[in-house]
């Protein structure tokens, strides 16, 4: 059975509501989107405080990134949102969030990179059965011009098609599934990982 409209919306309104309450989207940060149909999504509008989200604060955009609803004007960052629905038909949700662990580490990684290794949370994502294994996040130096933003990280992607998000350095995180369900358990165990190794680090400084 096909999610409607008003389901998918009151999925990225709680959605919105428990990432704000872990301080993962604060103030008007983020933007949450899931797939309509094979050429709609529908996303926040911009500038709206994700704890506070109304059925109103939604629009339908198409994966060129225009708003189909006069009046409503589609985040910034619509275009990193609609290239992830057209790189995989299976994806069906993509988060992007703010929190202050993803932030500071993207910005302590001086390479394009950032590797977990062993860690047992590291089944949480999609396609991941053992904890023996290494998943690359990569990172993209932040930009005001999301289409050149984009065209970055479009051929990772492509090269990459097991890439379950990446970093904006300095800026948030970006993740995906095909549900928002599964984005959302995507974020949890990305927060986890950041936490961990920033503790790492931390803990490496102190010996």
């Amino acid at each position: 059975m096909n999610t409607t409209r008003e389901q998918l919306a009151r999925q990225i309104i709680e959605a919105g509501r428990f990432l704000y309450g872990r301080g993962w989207s604060p103030a008007t940060s983020s933007n949450y989107s899931a797939r309509l149909s094979d050429t709609e999504a529908l996303l926040t509008v911009s500038g709206r405080h994700k704890g506070e989200l109304t059925p109103d604060d939604l629009l339908a955009v198409d994966f060129e990134g225009h708003s189909l609803e006069p009046g409503k004007r589609p985040s910034a960052e619509t275009l990193l949102h609609t290239q992830l629905y057209r790189w995989r038909p299976e994806i069906g949700a993509v988060l992007h969030t703010h929190s202050v662990n993803a932030t500071v580490l993207s910005r302590l990684c001086l390479g394009d990179s950032l590797v977990f290794a062993d860690y047992e949370l590291q089944k949480a994502f999609a396609g991941v059965s053992t904890h023996a294994c290494q998943i690359e996040v990569p990172i993209f130096d932040n930009d005001q011009d999301i289409a050149r933003l984009a065209g970055q990280v479009q051929p990772w992607l492509d090269e990459h098609p097991d890439c379950v998000g990446y970093l904006i350095r300095g800026h948030g995180l970006y993740t995906w599934g095909p549900g928002l369900a599964d984005a959302l358990r995507q974020i949890e165990a990305f927060e986890f990982l950041f936490e961990c190794e920033l503790k790492m680090r931390a803990l490496s400084h102190t010996r």
